[in-house]
Parts: structure tokens; C-alpha cells; sequence
């Protein structure tokens, strides 16, 4: 009997194996993280580890991205016979983190795990006061650009976790990166299609930290705050006509119907002069076209990045024949910037699009806002 058992042991132990690596790769029983907007990502959860998927990290990706996220006590001999079947495996929670777009630092300071962060490139483009405190006293370091980054710094600091963001995907610092042992996962946030599906990311920082169910809280207050102003700007009896852009090198840039931009002027029951233009991306005409369909425009929104109307006229003469420049109803979010000149909205208006949505209500329809103050955008001096 002994000698049964002694012979039965191993086979009972490589049969568990096997059957863990084919639930690993075929398993349907994972729970699925609830996702009310996002389109991006999706996370299954089967107890030891996560399974992340990155669907569409940048417009037409060829590709999705698929992440094993390990909790403790796993089997590395194992898990490391499966890293063929995946993009990364790694463990979490994320002790060290580097991220690459200003649009990753609210997340973190949301979910009180700022101090995780070691690295950024371009740390000058960061306008929170408190990851700029951090960074003046030299917990996060410089890594130069995101197209570029400097990766003896980044292996210096050995990082747990890279989130990345790229264009296209071709990027030779992510891919040394690699090649040294740190993951990298795309984050694809802004290819979102709605501003409450690039706010619900924040769920996906919440995984990598353990801290869904916080995620999952602070997501649905910013959409009931949503939700509850853009209920509030139906109410409006009048819909102030919208102009925005300006003009660079004879070509006027201005957000598409279906852009994040303009979706937020619907909610705020704002009537956005191409509303009924189609695509998510800009606009390119020449002026002429502009002036004839806006010259009268009650509401001029984001003037490109010029600081005042002195230096808006000095870009281009035309700019002053607008009823909104010679009314002073011109709106700008440039002005809102940290000490090192990193623009707020920028930063802060991909998580809160409540804040966002709840300015452009108070412009647009003051009355209904009374005891609002402007956020992101101010009027242009």
C-alpha cells in the first residue's frame, strides 16, 4: 500500500498541474469586474490572479494586450511556464510604479497610492500640488520623454509596473524595457469615446492596486455628479451658441460632432455650432467658413493656448471680429496650471468629467449653478 501511494502522489500532483494550466488558459469562470462605460479594458477575476485585457490601447490597435496579475503565494515555476500565453505577468498590489501621461496622477491620488510613484517623463507637465511636492523633494524622478524615456534611470529605479501610453505602439524605450523584466501595460483611457468611459480607468488602477471596491465608489460618485448636472442643464430655457478653436497657419482646429468635446456641450445643453459634423477627432477649416457659421456666437471655448485677447488678435487680426471677442465671452482652460506650468484640465478633466461638465453649465447657463466656481476654465483677459 505504501508503495501504491508513493507511486500515486506524483501522478496526483502533475495531474493538478495540468488541470491548473487548463484552467488557466480555458477557464469561463472568472469574475467579471463591472464596467458601465469603458470599452477598453476588461478584468477577470479567478481568486489567486486577475487576468487583465487591454482591447484597444490605440485607435485601430491590431491587437489586444492580456496581463496575468498574481496575488501571493503562486507558484513561479508554474505561472513562468506560462508567460508565452501572455503580454506580462506580474504581481500585485504595485509597490513601485512609473506612468507616462499626466491623465494617470489623478487616479493615484483618488486612490491614496500616489507614493507608489517613482518616475515620470516630463515631470514639469504635473500641475497636482501633491505630486509636485514629491517630486521637489526628489521622490519622483525625471525621465525625459515619453517618446524617449530615459531607461537607465527607469532600471535604476526597478519599477514594478510601467503604464504606458503610445500612439501606435512602436515605441524602442518600451521595448528595452521589456527586455529587462518590467512589464508594461498600455493604457488606452483616451481612445474612450465618451467622458464617463475615460473616467471609469480609475477601476482599472483600482486592480492593480487591490482597491476595486474604492475605485468602483469614487466612480460612481463623479457619474451621479454627472448625471445629476446634466439633468440640471435640460432645465435651461435658452441654448447659448458655441464657438471653439482658433486659427493656426490659416487653419481654424475645432472639435468634430462626435468628439469628447462636444459630447460635453450636449450635456450641457449648449448648442456646439457643428454639432452635426461626424467624427471624434478636429476639424481643419479655413476661416471663412468659421466666421460666415460663427460670427455672432454667444460662447468663444478654448482659444487654442493663447493666454489673454491681446495675444488671441495678435495670432490672427480676424480673431477680433467675433461678437464673442468684442462681448468678452471667451472661456480658456490654459490659465489653470500648476507652479511648473502643467495645465489642470489637462491632468484632471479626463477623471472628472463632472467638473468639467459642471463649468460649462455655470458659463453657459449661470443661473443654474449659482454657487459653482469656475474649475478648469476662466474667462480670457
Amino acid at each position: 500500500m505504501k508503495t501504491i501511494l508513493y507511486f500515486l502522489i506524483p501522478l496526483l500532483f502533475i495531474a493538478c498541474k495540468n488541470d491548473q494550466k487548463n484552467q488557466v488558459v480555458d477557464s469561463a469562470n472568472g469574475k467579471i469586474l463591472p464596467l458601465k462605460y469603458a470599452k477598453g479594458f476588461t478584468v477577470e477575476d479567478f481568486g489567486t490572479y486577475k487576468i487583465l485585457e487591454i482591447k484597444n490601447p490605440w485607435p485601430k490597435a491590431e491587437k489586444s494586450y492580456r496581463y496575468v496579475l498574481l496575488n501571493t503565494d503562486y507558484d513561479v515555476d508554474f505561472w513562468n511556464a506560462q508567460k508565452n500565453q501572455f503580454d506580462g505577468i506580474f504581481e500585485i498590489p504595485i509597490k513601485k510604479i512609473v506612468v507616462t501621461s499626466t491623465t494617470h496622477i489623478p487616479a493615484l491620488e483618488l486612490l491614496n497610492v500616489e507614493e507608489t510613484l517613482i518616475g515620470f517623463p516630463g515631470v514639469d507637465y504635473i500641475s497636482s500640488e501633491k505630486t509636485r511636492h514629491r517630486i521637489e523633494n526628489g521622490l519622483v524622478r525625471e525621465l525625459g520623454k515619453n517618446e524617449g524615456i530615459n531607461t537607465e534611470v527607469l532600471l535604476e529605479l526597478k519599477p514594478n509596473l510601467v503604464v504606458g501610453f503610445g500612439v501606435d505602439g512602436n515605441n524602442r524605450s518600451f521595448e528595452t524595457i521589456k527586455k529587462s523584466g518590467i512589464p508594461i501595460i498600455f493604457n488606452g483611457d483616451w481612445v474612450e469615446e465618451s467622458p464617463l468611459a475615460k473616467a471609469e480607468w480609475i477601476k482599472f488602477f483600482g486592480v492593480l492596486f487591490h482597491k476595486e471596491k474604492q475605485a468602483d465608489s469614487i466612480f460612481n460618485n463623479i457619474e451621479n455628479t454627472y448625471l445629476e448636472a446634466k439633468a440640471l442643464a435640460k432645465s435651461a430655457e435658452n441654448q447659448p451658441t458655441i464657438l471653439s478653436g482658433a486659427m493656426h497657419n490659416d487653419i481654424w482646429y475645432l472639435p468634430n460632432g462626435n468628439s469628447i468635446e462636444a459630447q460635453l456641450l450636449r450635456d450641457a445643453n449648449a448648442h456646439y455650432l457643428w454639432h452635426d459634423s461626424k467624427g471624434t477627432g478636429s476639424l481643419s477649416l479655413n476661416f471663412e467658413t468659421v466666421f460666415s457659421k460663427a460670427k455672432n456666437a454667444d460662447i468663444w471655448l478654448s482659444p487654442s493656448n493663447y493666454p489673454n485677447k491681446e495675444a488671441l488678435k495678435n495670432g490672427n487680426q480676424h480673431h477680433a471680429m467675433f461678437k464673442a471677442f468684442q462681448n468678452n465671452t471667451i472661456y480658456s482652460s490654459i490659465s489653470t496650471a500648476g507652479t511648473s506650468g502643467g495645465i489642470l484640465y489637462f491632468e484632471l478633466g479626463t477623471t472628472r468629467p463632472d467638473l468639467v461638465l459642471k463649468d460649462l453649465i455655470k458659463i453657459c447657463h449661470p443661473e443654474l449653478l449659482k454657487n459653482h466656481d469656475l474649475y478648469f476654465f476662466k474667462p480670457l483677459d
